[in-house]
């Protein structure tokens, strides 16, 4: 898994990362009420919800629910702090992203403590958590603090005596909700561009996964008086989606097999298949079809189901029991429908929300498992026999998230990639992402982009200065 240039392997970690971690025995949750204005506050109407562990269903503490009220107060301090004349507003930019560097340094300090509490509150294996989720948070963070004095207009020749130029400035308050397959990651990829254009910031994190972002509006306060966030709900007068994806991962007969077996797995079973762009539909070229299958199989035999706390672990729970029931009723469907299941299809246990990861092949494009979004650790196996054929069946689809490619053809690669209607292709790789790269969707996959210098367009206007010249002596 490769994931903001960080790579993971079963438990093994990456050469240049932090040496190797080992979560928090008993982690103290601090922090549960709502974030606003740097200050802790209750509810207004004093009501709560549970947040629980999906590996072993027990509860870890009690969150304060906000309510209209809630979100209003965490408006207006978001409008207040980014007012024309504020200390945020007239704030150098060279002394914003010193703010979002000692964030970013404040994720370092606290990391083994936030990736236990990801894990805890996700089911993600504790590596996973440390050596993905932490590592592209930090580094996302320090990324657009890089940018925060290098966000400029340009000057433009126009006609007669006239000056021209363009200037770009925040938009205002933004709103951002979070959804529960990546906590930490995703709040840094909302809040680091939107603060590194001089924004205000209201969060709403997934109130299944709420823990990490509300330590680290403990940290914002640490960083000073400035950054104003909390955990509510907005209305937004721009609007970007990141949605959903029924991703292809095509893979061509004189592609390295064995690397295409796994990357294709790894994005099939990567998070439990809780990811968006997760490779759900995996077309392989007829000739090696069969083999590719076997060999699908034995690796996906190969993962280990457990402890997400167990650094051995590479495979937890799935989030909650709606998500379960969801998946187990499309693995179902895929068997009556006729694809054949090769291996996985079953829980793991009487009462857990482990699932283990399952192949099938024999799918057809018909089929619930081949059109709907599983978001479960379901890889699908689809044959073809063209170029041709398969570039029009992979785009034949609502989404348009991620694809991938597996060729040693380097112009079939890039032939290949300009044909596919999708945000992202990977060529010879699977979920490789990195802060510096935009990551969005074409058609139903959402608008919009984050990450890189793109992101920033979402996150600030442009106004243009004209200026009438005295006339030319």
């Amino acid at each position: 898994m490769a994931l903001n240039g960080t790579t993971i392997e079963n438990g093994v970690s990456p050469g240049d990362a932090p040496p190797f971690p080992q979560p928090v025995k008993v982690p103290e949750i601090k922090y549960t009420q709502i974030f606003i204005n740097n200050e802790w506050h209750s509810a207004a109407k004093g009501t709560k919800f549970q947040t629980c562990d999906p590996a072993t269903g027990v509860k870890i503490c009690d969150v304060d629910e906000a309510g209209e009220a809630d979100v209003d107060r965490a408006v207006e301090a978001a409008r207040a702090a980014g007012q024309r004349g504020s200390p945020w507003r007239r704030m150098d930019v060279s002394s914003r992203g010193r703010l979002l560097s000692k964030l970013a340094e404040l994720l370092e300090r606290d990391r083994v403590l936030l990736a236990t509490m990801e894990t805890m509150d996700t089911g993600k294996p504790f590596l996973q958590s440390f050596f993905v989720d932490l590592e592209g948070s930090i580094k996302t963070l320090r990324y657009y603090a890089g940018w925060a004095d290098k966000i400029h207009g340009k000057t433009m020749p126009v006609d007669e005596n006239f000056m021209c130029f363009t200037k770009h400035e925040p938009i205002g308050v933004c709103g951002a909700i979070i959804p529960w397959n990546f906590p930490l990651l995703m709040f840094t990829w909302k809040i680091a561009p939107a603060l590194c254009c001089g924004n205000t910031v209201v969060i709403k994190p997934a109130e299944q996964t709420p823990l990490t972002a509300l330590h680290v509006g403990a940290l914002v306060k640490e960083v000073g008086q400035l950054i104003k966030e909390a955990a509510a709900k907005s209305n937004l007068k721009r609007v970007t989606l990141e949605l959903g994806g029924k991703n292809p991962c095509i893979v061509f007969a004189d592609s390295d097999l064995q690397l295409a077996v796994e990357e294709a797995q790894k994005g099939a079973f990567y998070n439990q298949g809780q990811c968006c762009t997760a490779a759900s539909r995996v077309f392989v070229e007829d000739e090696i079809y069969d083999k590719f299958v076997r060999l699908s199989v034995e690796s996906a035999n190969r993962v280990v189901t457990g402890d997400p706390m167990d650094p051995r672990t590479s495979h937890g729970p799935q989030i909650n029991q709606k998500q379960f029931d969801k998946i187990m009723d499309l693995i179902g469907s895929g068997e009556k429908e006729g694809a054949k299941l090769e291996c996985g299809g079953f829980a793991v246990g009487d009462r857990s929300l482990f699932i283990q990861p399952t192949v099938f092949s024999d799918v057809k494009d018909h089929m619930r498992i081949a059109k709907e979004e599983i978001f479960g650790p379901v890889q699908c196996i689809l044959r073809f026999k063209s170029q041709e054929e398969v570039i029009e069946r992979a785009n034949s689809t609502h989404y348009g998230l991620a694809a991938a490619v597996f060729t040693r053809d380097v112009d079939r690669a890039l032939s290949v990639s300009a044909a596919l209607e999708s945000g992202t292709v990977w060529v010879n790789c699977y979920n490789a992402l990195h802060a510096q790269a935009p990551f969005g969707g074409y058609k139903m996959s959402g608008n919009g982009r984050e990450l890189g210098e793109y992101a920033l367009a979402e996150y600030s206007e442009v106004k243009t200065v004209t200026i009438k010249l005295a006339e030319k002596p």
